[in-house]
């Protein structure tokens, strides 16, 4: 079985060390609900005519709906991934082993306690964050054996795709995002460093006996993992944009889908995971909305 590296897994539990809680890290007060939550570019209809012709306080509106779409989407993932690694505690092979995954799921949690809390302040919400999820990817997420290449690469996947846009608000958001929705952004993305970088140690690992042949039958999976993940992160759901004021929710959706600039920004966050999975023997074609 594939496990990351011991000196890599003690660095990691020391950086988690000590733990910091994001609920009481965050200026929860000073949380600005007239204020941009992703920067404009980040936006799924930005770049369209549409786009252009909606009213600042709507622009505003849909980028906080469409935050609040990317956390529930988060929930869920987290939920898929705390679950997992709480599995896979019998099968840990070194009290280092053990420690990191501890640590990992005290911080998984305390993502997803963070997203609580959003809704709770802001009053925003959307229905249940267990609907509209991709079928495949969460059934692979919750079923495919522990510690295989398969494993891996959908923990990795499901890592990065979303990290790419906290980063991306993290980074381009300074001027325009509420701050705490930035500081919420950057806490994330602090600790999904470490998961990541657990997750593709062990990745590359379990690559080590994995034949070429064996990544081409695989690669059509990853294919569309890749594709549900973008589609569940990337593109919102009809009741975004109908909560934030457009109607009918259908109409905005496909045409969020067929933005091509929607289609470059997703390219430009994901290009280097994507290039990445193609270093290792994986023929991964460009995300499709």
């Amino acid at each position: 079985m594939a496990h990351a590296q011991y000196s890599l897994l003690e660095q990691l539990s020391t950086n988690s060390s000590p733990y910091h809680d994001p609920l009481t890290r965050l200026d929860w007060d000073a949380l600005d609900v007239n204020a941009y939550w992703l920067p404009p570019e980040a936006i799924s209809l930005y770049g369209s005519r549409e786009y252009d012709a909606l009213p600042e306080a709507t622009r505003i509106r849909l980028s906080q709906y469409e935050f609040m779409g990317f956390i529930h989407a988060g929930i869920w993932l987290e939920a898929i991934f705390i679950e997992r690694l709480a599995k896979n505690l019998r099968h840990t092979q070194s009290a280092a082993e053990l420690a990191y995954y501890l640590h990992e799921v005290r911080e998984e949690a305390g993502h997803s306690l963070m997203f609580l809390k959003l809704m709770e302040r802001s009053g925003l919400r959307l229905p249940s964050v267990w609907r509209n999820r991709p079928r495949m990817a969460d059934f692979l997420g919750r079923h495919a054996p522990i510690n295989t290449t398969l494993f891996w690469l959908a923990v990795t996947v499901g890592e990065e795709v979303p990290d790419k846009l906290n980063r991306f608000v993290r980074t381009q958001g300074e001027l325009s995002v509420d701050p705490v929705i930035r500081q919420m952004c950057t806490l994330h993305v602090i600790d999904e460093a470490r998961h990541i970088a657990h997750a593709r140690s062990a990745l590359d690992a379990s690559l080590v006996q994995t034949s070429n042949w064996q990544k081409k039958l695989l690669t059509p999976v990853v294919n569309l993992l890749i594709r549900q993940f973008v589609q569940t992160f990337y593109l919102p759901t009809v009741d975004v944009y109908e909560l934030a004021g457009l109607n009918p929710g259908k109409q905005w959706r496909e045409l969020a889908r067929r933005n091509p600039a929607r289609q470059t920004f997703i390219l430009k966050c994901l290009n280097p995971s994507l290039n990445q999975l193609r270093r290792h023997g994986f023929a991964v074609k460009d995300p499709a909305l």
